[in-house]
């Protein structure tokens, strides 16, 4: 079992938090594609961006939200949603 401290261990628990979010926040944006009429995928795309701009996100990571979001956004983009598969350019 490898010891670590207990700032590392603050930083990986900091990390698992952002993380869960960006895998929320990805599958939103993909029910939100799937179903632009989905309520449900509309509050939580909101929710989550919410927490994006919140200030306990900035006490968990540097890492700009309005770039993490731009970036979700393209990436679900660029494969139509579906995991490994890119869209062909136009």
């Amino acid at each position: 079992m490898k010891i670590v401290s207990e700032q590392e261990a603050y930083e990986n628990l900091a990390n698992a938090i952002v993380l869960s979010a960006v895998d929320d926040y990805k599958s939103a944006l993909i029910r939100q594609k799937r179903n632009p009429d989905s309520t449900s995928a509309a509050e939580d795309v909101k929710r989550l961006e919410k927490f994006f701009y919140s200030d306990w996100y900035e006490v968990l990571t540097d890492l700009d939200p309005g770039y993490l979001i731009r970036k979700m956004k393209e990436m679900i983009d660029e494969t139509d949603g579906k995991p490994g598969r890119i869209r062909a350019k136009k």
